[in-house]
Order: structure tokens, then C-alpha cells, then sequence
């Protein structure tokens, strides 16, 4: 490694200023990436697979900049969670039934940073079809967290975020249904960013939940989070769910500084550890010495969020998996006729979550459920919301802790799913409504003897991720 690239204080905005200066070039920064891999990843389990061409791909990236033709992003190191797909390359979301599928296409996100000439790495370890809050699901290993190695590095995405944390990667994608971008980041001390519903096209992500799934990045700063997610976003003709930057403008109620609100009467919960709490106030204390004017809120539905999550996420899950027959595409397993050969390649490739989550969600949507919980859980999202909208005409951003802990221990919650389920109990609001939020690092607590991160979120209007971003640039500079 060239002694000159510092890894762990290493940014987006650092690295190309030293590729254009001739500091170092996009070979020796990818390399000084697979380095740290090959040093790490036997440990860790953040990557399933490092590509083999990405030297080729920095080697590339090298004669654009020497020629002046960079761009932002050019030259920088990407790590893919294993749901985005690329172009020839394996992704498996995880899971035995794709195990060896090729992708035909890129996802219009992979297009994108391609057209950047950014350098992929390799695709990352995650909660099989992206469902877990740990990336204990995954059919190829758990992931651990980069900074205790006996607890989980968070989930779905933890692969991604664990790449990040362990300097395995400048930046990389992960996909939130539910917090599964921000929870990992939490818990491995990196930035975390779920975009507006519809500001980044999903189109070749495998689908999760489809009105709630959102693409975003894990970076090392707030800054970087914006590079990365204004280089992604925007319109895509295969997605129809996507917005033009237009089709939001909100109008902001500080003046000088956004206005902060805190829905404390939701952060009274049992399952809340004090440490998180005492950094998220000390957060709070930080913003409020920066200007920013801090209000408690009510948001009289938010309790039932993470209920409503779990009756909704479920119905879309059993919907998107119906695909994956044994006929069209990844694994085939025989039985004794066609009806056999499903159950069976079901059987064989689904993990015990995606089957758990398929069989609630095919119960919720049968015809003697579907208006006592799918259709009542719709109109509770939709009052959820109507929180949310009326709070934003009086705040400007909504803080909360990212997770109600540090990140707990391998196997810890396997056994109840329910604790596992509680652990998006901050995070889901964001996926049910739409709106963007951002997980930052807040400080750290000490569990037996390892100094573990935690996270602070900060939520926004529809399409208002800038005042995010201007808030935790803010606050990172402390």
C-alpha cells in the first residue's frame, strides 16, 4: 500500500483531489482496497465476492483523469450489495436459489456510477432477499461488525456497511426496506442515507417490498453521502415510481437554521438503552449550540408503525417472491411433477426467514385477512403519514436515535423474531411514508470493553434530502 493513502480518513472529496494532483492513482487506491480485503475479509464476511477485473477498471479510470476527463466519481472504489444487479456478474441476494445466477442487465444505479467510471470492488454479504436486521439470514455466513467481531455488523445491508467501517471500500450500495441502510450503518459508525421513495430508480434491484424499498449510499461523511446520492438519483423510464428533482420544493420553516423536531413521548420506551438516549440528547445539545432551534412534536400514530410495517412488508414480500418458481431462473430442484418441482426448489432455496415472511404474508392478503389486516394496516400508514406531513409544518427535519442500541450479538435474537422485528422500531416511519432520512454517527458506548458506535437519524419533508444533508454537515463538523 502506498504509504501515502490514509484509508481510514480517506473521503470521496480527499480521493479525487489526490488522483487529479498525482498523488496516487485509481490502481494503487483499489489496490490499497483489495489489501485491506484480503487482510480483513476472512474475519469480517462483508464481501462474497471481489471482482476480478476492478484493476482493469481503475487502469481505466487512471487515463480519464490523466486526460481531464474525471468526473466526481471517477476512479472511486464501490462495494454492490449482492440484490443490485451487474451485468454478468453473480447476484445471489444471498440466497441458495440464485446462487449461480448471472445478472443480463445492469441495474440503472450500476449504469450510472459506470458511466462515472467508478471502480467495483465486489458485491457485499446481506440478509437473504434483504430481509433481517443482522445479516444473520444470509446462506453464506453471518457478516460481523468490523468493530466487535462477536456481535452482528446490522442488516440487510450489513455486508455493505461492514465494507465501509473495515476500509474495505471507500463507499458502497445498500437498499433500505425498513431501515436496513441506516440500522447497519449505525451500528458499524458510518453514514447511512435512505433516500425519498422514488428518487432513485430500483429498476434491476430485486424487489423486497416495492412501495417501501429504496436504494442509498453507506459513505465515511455527510458530504460523500451527497456526491454519491446526486450522482444516482433522478428519473429512469423503467422505473415509473421515480420524481423529478421538481416534483418537490419545500418550503422551509427556519430561516436561518431548519428547525428540529423531537417526538419524545416515543422515545419513552422500555427497550431504549440509556446510552443511546444520553447521546442522542448530547447530539440534540450540539445542533442547539449550532443555531438550530429544537421542538418537541407529537405524532399520535407512530406507535403503530412498526405493527403496520410488519403486516405490509409481509403482503409484498409473498407477491415478490412468487417468482422465483425453479422455472424462469435460478435454482431448478426435481419432484414429481410441476407442482412438486415448486415446492420442492422453494423449499430447498428459501431460508427459514423468507419462508416465515412468505407464509404471514400469504395469510394477511388470503381473502378471509385481507380487509381485517392488509387493508386496515394501508389506512393506518396512510394516518401515519398525515402525522408526518402535519409535523413538517412546523419542523423542518425530525430527529430520533437510529436504533434503540448498539449493535447486539451474534445470535443473540435469532431465536425471537419479534425482538429482531423491534430492533426497526425508529427506522420503518421513513419507509411507510416515503421520506428521506440520514443515520450519522452520535459517539460511542463501551460494552465489555469494545467502544461500539451508535446513530443519530434526522428524517425530512418528501424530496428534502439537501436540508438533511446541510444538517448533518453541520453537525459532523461539531
Amino acid at each position: 500500500m502506498p504509504m501515502n493513502i490514509d484509508l481510514k480518513n480517506l473521503t470521496i472529496a480527499k480521493a479525487q483531489d489526490a488522483l487529479k494532483k498525482g498523488e496516487f492513482t485509481s490502481v494503487q487506491l483499489t489496490q490499497a482496497y483489495l489489501d485491506q480485503i484480503a487482510l480483513k475479509n476472512k474475519d469480517i464476511n462483508a464481501y462474497l465476492e471481489v471482482y476480478g477485473d476492478a484493476l482493469k477498471a481503475a487502469a481505466h479510470a487512471d487515463e480519464l483523469i490523466k486526460a481531464g476527463q474525471a468526473g466526481p466519481l471517477t476512479g472511486i472504489p464501490l462495494a454492490i450489495k449482492d440484490n443490485i444487479l451487474v451485468k454478468g456478474k453473480i447476484a445471489s441476494a444471498s440466497s441458495k436459489i440464485l446462487e449461480n445466477y448471472h445478472a443480463t442487465y445492469n441495474a440503472t444505479v450500476i449504469s450510472k456510477l459506470g458511466r462515472e467510471r467508478m471502480v467495483f470492488l465486489g458485491r457485499t454479504n446481506m440478509d437473504e432477499f434483504a430481509m433481517g436486521g443482522s445479516t444473520e439470514n444470509s446462506a453464506f455466513g453471518v457478516t460481523k461488525n468490523p468493530h466487535d467481531t462477536s456481535r452482528v455488523a446490522g442488516g440487510s445491508s450489513g455486508g455493505s456497511a461492514a465494507a465501509v467501517a473495515m476500509d474495505g471500500a471507500l463507499c458502497a450500495l445498500g437498499s433500505d426496506t425498513g431501515g436496513s441502510i441506516r440500522q447497519p450503518a449505525s451500528f458499524c459508525g458510518v453514514v447511512g442515507l435512505k433516500p425519498t421513495y422514488g428518487a432513485v430508480s430500483r429498476y434491476g434491484v430485486m424487489a423486497m417490498g416495492s412501495s417501501l424499498d429504496q436504494i442509498g449510499p453507506f459513505t465515511k461523511t455527510v458530504e460523500d453521502s451527497e456526491i454519491l446520492f446526486n450522482a444516482i438519483r433522478g428519473v429512469d423510464v423503467h422505473d415509473s415510481t421515480t420524481i423529478t428533482e421538481e416534483t418537490y420544493s419545500p418550503a422551509r420553516i427556519g430561516a436561518k437554521k431548519p428547525v428540529i423536531g423531537v417526538p419524545r413521548d416515543f422515545l419513552k420506551g422500555d427497550g431504549i438503552d440509556p446510552a443511546m438516549l444520553a447521546a442522542f440528547e448530547k447530539s440534540l445539545a450540539v445542533l442547539k449550540g449550532k443555531g438550530y432551534e429544537i421542538k418537541d412534536i407529537s405524532l399520535p400514530n407512530i406507535s403503530y408503525s412498526l405493527m403496520v410495517y410488519y403486516v405490509l412488508m409481509p403482503a409484498e414480500v409473498s407477491s415478490n417472491m412468487a417468482r422465483f418458481d425453479g422455472v424462469k431462473y435460478g435454482l431448478y430442484v426435481d419432484g414429481a411433477d410441476g407442482i412438486a418441482d415448486y415446492f420442492e426448489t422453494r423449499g430447498a432455496g428459501f431460508g427459514r426467514e423468507v419462508i416465515r415472511r412468505v407464509l404471514l404474508g400469504t395469510y394477511v392478503l388470503s381473502s378471509g385477512y385481507y380487509d381485517a389486516y392488509y387493508n386496515r394496516a394501508n389506512a393506518v400508514r396512510a394516518m401515519i403519514t398525515e402525522d408526518f406531513n402535519k409535523a413538517f409544518q412546523s419542523v423542518d427535519i425530525i430527529a430520533t436515535p437510529t436504533t434503540p442500541s448498539a449493535a447486539f450479538k451474534i445470535g443473540e435474537k435469532t431465536a425471537d423474531p419479534v425482538a429482531m422485528y423491534l430492533e426497526d422500531i425508529f427506522t420503518v416511519t421513513a419507509n411507510l411514508t416515503g421520506m428521506p432520512a440520514l443515520s450519522i454517527p452520535c459517539g460511542t458506548t463501551t460494552i465489555d470493553g469494545k467502544e461500539l458506535p451508535l446513530g443519530l437519524q434526522l428524517s425530512g419533508r418528501h424530496g428534502d434530502e439537501k436540508t438533511l444533508f446541510e444538517a448533518g454537515k453541520d453537525y459532523e463538523g461539531q
